[in-house]
């Protein structure tokens, strides 16, 4: 008979869904693959998901040999883990492509969203000094309408109450519009054209927000593929 959680069959597609196929645990693995690795920066990422049942199912992650601990008690992904990475981007960019109802639905959630965006800023294509970025979504909830992204040298901290400097750059836009460019699912320069999304601050800023503003692996990862069809 097989346990709780096991499927009682020697396959590896079996075995890898008894670790991988548990609810949160496609979601931990793609903050750790993005780079996260601090317990509460982790959960940053998760927000939805108990602190308690995280740390349970970083434990399993541990167990199985995916993710290891380090001296500092951070999380680190293994050799196994490491190899994941590609797997976990690739069911994103399937759920991108494939999950047409995921655009209209509910689960747009700012803090999300700008929690991953402030990882994915290109510092080295920014003036040098402290860069202040702004914005606003007009569908979000009061709490979370307005952001932050504070930039100096090579760090990007995430504010939701005003860091107190000039603003550099203001970006308006909702959630979802936002949120479908950040994924791929829509090119950013036609929503800005259209006023979709909203930009004024600095002129250099705007007109190197391509460059700077990297937009999500998974769009990364889907432009890159169909390059790759495209030039097949």
């Amino acid at each position: 008979m097989p346990g709780p959680t096991g499927y009682g069959q020697f396959c590896p597609v079996a075995k890898a869904s008894e670790i991988l196929a548990t609810r949160w645990t496609p979601l931990i693995m793609r903050e750790l693959v993005s780079g996260s690795s601090g317990f509460n920066e982790i959960h940053r990422g998760v927000p939805l998901m108990s602190r308690a049942l995280l740390s349970r199912r970083l434990q399993e992650l541990v167990s199985a040999g995916v993710v290891m601990r380090d001296e500092h008690g951070a999380y680190r992904l293994t050799e196994a883990g490491t190899a994941l990475g590609p797997i976990i981007i690739s069911m994103g960019v399937w759920g991108q492509q494939w999950v047409e109802s995921a655009a209209e639905g509910p689960d747009w959630d700012a803090s999300v969203l700008m929690w991953d965006m402030r990882r994915r800023i290109d510092t080295t294509a920014l003036p040098p000094g402290r860069t202040v970025l702004q914005f606003d979504y007009s569908d979000a909830p009061a709490e979370m309408r307005r952001w932050w992204l504070l930039i100096e040298d090579d760090d990007v901290d995430l504010c939701q109450s005003d860091p107190g400097f000039d603003v550099d750059l203001y970006v308006a836009s909702t959630v979802r519009v936002m949120g479908r460019v950040w994924i791929g699912q829509r090119p950013l320069a036609p929503a800005i054209e259209r006023g979709d999304i909203r930009v004024h601050g600095r002129v250099d800023l705007a007109r190197s927000l391509p460059q700077w503003f990297m937009l999500s692996v998974i769009a990364e990862e889907a432009r890159r593929q169909h390059a790759g069809l495209a030039s097949g």
